[in-house]
């Protein structure tokens, strides 16, 4: 079959792309709000929300870094979206070495050497003695092992042999403390190399307590330690002889220990005091300031300024930031819904409804975070204006508006605490914005509480100009910058960005109803048109029903107003509460018109399921034309579990014939029991117009009498338990309905009948003003001239 001219294929397939984006959403929407996963859809959207809000709040650097090398072209502007003080690690190392090789070199100057020395020459002596007198005949071999583990060196044979050979000790040690005395004098080292080198970086003495005593120079005098021991050897000790002498003083010098050391510990307590004292250089790089601009070389500077960036936003810290964010984020979702659950009596959204604010405040961040980005890089720009002031153009309330418009007050109460924190940390914690965005939206949220067309949107918009423009010129006035030229500014854009956030609500708001299927006050005007597809098939098939439902209809929209109440909600539900009954019209009362009463040939019990069903019709029809659920929750709940009496005792009596028993369940409505005022208002409504009809004389003392007789059985039957409706609310809706009774049924005076049109000059009695008036002759071009009475007494018949 050849394509239609003007429609290509694409265009056709196209044409089905938002039925089956809606099919999907649907599909979706269902699944979510299983009532057997509740719990757990309403966990995994609080943990995916609060993960895409991470993603989305994160600064933009901890995502995408540029990274050049020097040399390199850049490919894009870069700017610092945030203020960064960050740490020059090159610089901070170099200032580090020079610190350190600035760090003074620790000797330890030992003034007990000299003594310990001869303390281990005294002990060895000692030793030798002890061991010659046990064993006078003790040879060098065997006093070996006994006297090297003393002197901690390996002794050679004459120098065993001296030692045996010692049989007067005072003489040689007082000799040998002298010239240890006179040797340690000077400043015995290691390493003359090694000490010259150290003198170089500059060498601090101190005490073996660690207390400092001086610095070694070039000029201060010291020996190495292998050239005193050649000068210990040179010298002769008393009391000996001279082989002995010169065994002895070698022996010495091999346990020659230097008196000037150096010490590892001290040096390094040393270099790390001096490393502590060198403080990290710090490098700050300031919000909004231009890094590398597009088609620029890119400078050793520049690229070493990017690569700190990057470091910056590398590592632990940014583990830290995104699960710092994450967890906020859980805090400020999950808190205030537990603490609206339990203590705000309207907050209960389903999960449907938590699915569309998840969704709006993932797209408004994400908005959010897109137009952050802009505004920083149109900085350049427009140089004369604070980036600062370039949040007010920011449409902060339309989420909340749009929230309000589908659920109520309270939802969108919750909604601005949980949103207003978190905009605040996409604004680098900026406290104004918290303010302005939290004012803002209760603001705006409070101006379309009554949202029945569009013009209330922009009313709002106005309201919300005037906090947003109070606001910014407070903020202004507590920086000291209420007379500049960023006033101006401030101005101009808290007046757009009211008007934003109305353009916003008024585009979005549709959407949201449409794709969630939300049942708000424009929806309800759409539906409240009696040339409503259901409500003309009601007509038709179910006249009777569709008089009852619009006379029901002006009884809740009277009683919705006397008590507060949502009138347009309670009117338009009142009008599609019979729907169901399209389904068998003939079996309601109201449509039989006279003829014979089809539940003569039924049984009690079948009649009653008739009756029951058409509720269960009428919500089918409500969900296949998406009415709604506030709807579709009136046609469910408008009956209650109240008993169908007529068709019980029919049945009772019956039983009683055969000895049977008959179950008062079975001739209940399903329920719920009305939840909400407006559905108590239509079940009361109903009950009164159907009872109103069998009033014989409806004078206003019987429709006050059957009213209030009504109302007090439905309140005693204990369907009315559940609603909001109080004894208070029931005086008001009783005087309501008995005025707009009292209006349907008021008395009518009884016109005589007029007289005939073949009449001439004859006079009429008029009963109404008891005067006389002429009877009217027709004139020769009347159009009915010649017509009969017979004729206009058959209009109507059938």
């Amino acid at each position: 079959m050849p394509e239609s001219p003007g429609h290509t294929p694409e265009q056709s397939h196209l044409a089905y792309l938002p039925k089956l984006v809606s099919n999907l959403l649907d599909s979706i929407v269902r699944r979510f709000s299983n009532p057997v996963t509740a719990r757990r859809n309403r966990v995994l959207l609080l943990l995916l929300t609060a993960g895409l809000l991470t993603l989305i709040l994160l600064p933009s650097q901890h995502l995408v870094t540029a990274r050049y090398k020097p040399g390199e072209i850049a490919t894009s502007d870069i700017r610092a979206s945030q203020d960064y003080l960050l740490e020059d690690h090159e610089l901070t190392r170099q200032l580090r070495s020079e610190a350190e090789a600035k760090a003074p070199v620790v000797y330890t100057a030992g003034d007990t050497v000299a003594t310990t020395l001869l303390n281990s020459i005294t002990r060895a002596l000692n030793a030798t003695r002890s061991a010659r007198s046990e064993k006078p005949a003790i040879t060098t071999a065997e006093l070996r092992p006994l006297l090297e583990p003393v002197l901690d060196a390996q002794l050679a044979e004459g120098e065993l042999r001296s030692l045996l050979k010692i049989t007067n000790q005072p003489p040689v040690l007082t000799s040998l403390k002298q010239i240890l005395d006179e040797l340690y004098k000077q400043k015995i080292i290691l390493d003359e190399k090694v000490f010259r080198s150290d003198i170089q970086r500059g060498i601090e003495i101190c005490s073996t307590t660690g207390k400092s005593i001086g610095t070694a120079t070039m000029n201060t005098p010291f020996i190495e330690i292998g050239e005193a021991r050649r000068l210990l050897q040179t010298k002769r000790l008393d009391g000996v002889t001279a082989d002995v002498s010169r065994h002895l003083l070698a022996l010495t010098a091999k346990i020659l220990k230097p008196n000037l050391f150096f010490d590892r510990e001290a040096t390094e307590a040393r270099k790390k005091a001096l490393l502590n004292d060198v403080k990290p250089v710090l490098y700050k790089i300031q919000k909004g300031e231009m890094i590398v601009r597009v088609g620029e070389r890119v400078s050793s500077e520049q690229s070493h300024k990017l690569q700190m960036i990057y470091e910056a936003s590398r590592g632990e810290g940014t583990l830290y930031t995104v699960l710092g964010i994450f967890g906020l984020a859980l805090v400020l979702f999950y808190f205030p819904y537990r603490f609206a659950c339990k203590n705000i009596r309207k907050f209960n959204p389903s999960n449907r409804d938590l699915l569309a604010i998840a969704i709006l405040i993932v797209g408004s961040f994400f908005v959010f975070k897109l137009a952050l980005l802009i505004s920083a890089n149109i900085g350049a720009a427009f140089p004369a204006v604070s980036p600062a002031s370039y949040a007010y153009l920011f449409p902060f309330a339309a989420g909340a508006m749009i929230v309000r418009i589908l659920l109520n007050s309270e939802v969108a109460l919750v909604y601005c605490v949980m949103m207003a924190p978190l905009l605040g940390i996409l604004f680098n914690s900026n406290m104004y914005v918290v303010i302005y965005a939290l004012l803002g939206s209760v603001v705006g949220a409070h101006g379309v509480r009554q949202c029945q067309d569009r013009s209330v949107i922009y009313t709002a918009g106005l309201k919300l100009a005037v906090v947003n423009l109070a606001l910014g010129l407070c903020f202004q006035t507590i920086n000291s910058a209420l007379f500049t030229m960023q006033t101006l500014y401030v101005i101009c854009f808290t007046l757009v960005g009211a008007l934003l956030s109305a353009m916003l609500v008024s585009a979005f708001t549709p959407l949201f109803e449409s794709l969630f299927h939300f049942t708000t006050n424009i929806k309800l005007l759409e539906l409240a048109n009696l040339n409503a597809p259901l409500l003309r098939d009601l007509m038709i098939k179910a006249p009777g029903t569709y008089h009852h439902s619009v006379v029901v209809g002006n009884l809740v929209e009277a009683a919705a107003e006397a008590i507060g109440a949502n009138p347009l909600l309670a009117r338009v539900a009142a009008y599609y509460h019979d729907i169901g009954k399209t389904a068998k019209p003939l079996y309601f009362i109201e449509n039989m018109q006279g003829g014979e009463n089809r539940h003569d040939k039924l049984s009690p019990h079948m009649s009653a399921l008739i009756l029951i069903s058409h509720i269960k019709e009428g919500e089918v029809m409500a969900r296949e034309r998406h009415l709604g659920q506030p709807i579709i929750d009136v046609i469910r709940q408008h009956h209650g579990t109240a008993l169908i009496k007529f068709f019980y005792e029919k049945a009772k009596t019956q039983a009683e014939a055969t000895g049977q028993q008959v179950d008062p369940q079975e001739f209940r409505y399903p329920g719920p029991k009305p939840q909400t005022r407006e559905a108590g208002l239509v079940m009361l409504a109903d009950a009164v117009e159907a009872a109103s009809r069998t009033l014989v004389n409806p004078t206003p003392d019987r429709i006050q009498g059957m009213v209030q007789k009504l109302i007090n059985r439905i309140f005693s039957d204990g369907q009315l338990d559940e609603c909001e409706l109080t004894l208070k609310n029931l005086h008001e809706i009783a005087k309501s309905f008995n005025r707009i009774l009292g209006a349907i049924f008021h008395h009518r005076i009884d016109y005589p009948e007029p007289a005939h049109k073949g009449g001439i000059g004859g006079k009429k009695s008029n009963a109404h003003s008891g005067t006389e008036q002429p009877a009217k002759t027709p004139g020769p071009a009347a159009p009915h001239q010649g017509s009969s009475s017979e004729d206009l007494k058959r209009l109507g018949m059938s």
